[in-house]
């Protein structure tokens, strides 16, 4: 039977998830836009089966092996807990109730799939497309299929640290009828020379409509003078603060897993508020 977004020849049989705790651990998901096959962890709302009228709107996030508390797969040896922080808050009503989608990134082709374009200083990037092909074209299609989504662009975010900040960005400008909700926490806007900061500013639509978290700690100093720039060109766009736009400067943040763990609640809040 074929299933919704996946290749029938690379998946003949429908994924089965391996549980881990609350989570659904789907291991090797192949795609036919990259080489390397993904793991996905799928985080569904504490209400989701005792309301099988309602759905969800729908977070995806990058690096998915650094996300997760119920899944220690980091090898930084420290994750994120964005699990166990979205739980409080949709129990606390602070948020409403979100399905979480992360997908496990390529290892030592990280680089390449989060980048869009090639860096010549550092010879490598330039799959960001294909990996966006991926999320729009392949995981996105069967988490709709499988599980029940509010599919809009508006009901559906992307976020990201570091290089998946710099990706979700690039998803954004590229994919606006799918992410109307952006996550950016520390991008690396400094790749090829700020690139994405060009491709920002040749943007005719100027979607103000997307809703974008920006962030930074002051301790990652590279990354602070990049995003305080990416804030000023997205100000200079039509973006406006208390809007459709929050900007946070984390005093003595620095660029890690624990500085981006502590930031997940706010930028969920910011994203999904309960008054949605």
């Amino acid at each position: 039977m074929p299933i919704a977004g996946l290749d029938p020849s690379l998946h003949p049989v429908p994924p089965v998830p391996t549980p881990a705790g609350s989570l659904l651990h789907f291991p090797e998901i192949q795609s036919r836009f990259v080489p390397h096959s993904h793991d996905v962890i799928v985080c569904l709302p504490p209400e989701y089966e005792a309301q099988p009228q309602r759905r969800y709107p729908v977070l995806y996030l990058h690096d998915g092996q650094n996300v997760f508390d119920d899944l220690p797969m980091s090898p930084f040896g420290v994750q994120w807990g964005v699990d166990t922080t979205a739980r409080a808050l949709m129990h606390a009503r602070v948020i409403e109730p979100i399905i979480i989608v992360a997908i496990g990134n390529a290892g030592r082709d990280r680089i390449d799939e989060y980048t869009p374009t090639r860096d010549n200083m550092h010879d490598a990037g330039g799959l960001a497309d294909r990996y966006g092909q991926m999320l729009v074209y392949e995981i996105k299609p069967w988490v709709d299929h499988t599980w029940r989504t509010r599919r809009t662009a508006r009901d559906t975010a992307v976020a990201g640290s570091s290089l998946g900040g710099l990706l979700s960005l690039h998803l954004g400008l590229t994919h606006p009828a799918v992410f109307g909700k952006l996550g950016l926490l520390s991008p690396s806007v400094w790749w090829d020379d700020r690139w994405i900061v060009r491709q920002l500013v040749a943007d005719d639509a100027h979607r103000q409509d997307q809703r974008i978290w920006l962030d930074a700690g002051t301790g990652e100093k590279r990354m602070l003078k990049g995003t305080r720039l990416l804030y000023r060109m997205l100000l200079r766009q039509g973006w406006q603060v208390g809007r459709n736009l929050h900007y946070m400067e984390a005093e003595g943040a620095l660029h890690d897993e624990r500085a981006w763990g502590e930031r997940s609640g706010l930028f969920l809040r910011f994203l999904f508020p309960a008054s949605a």
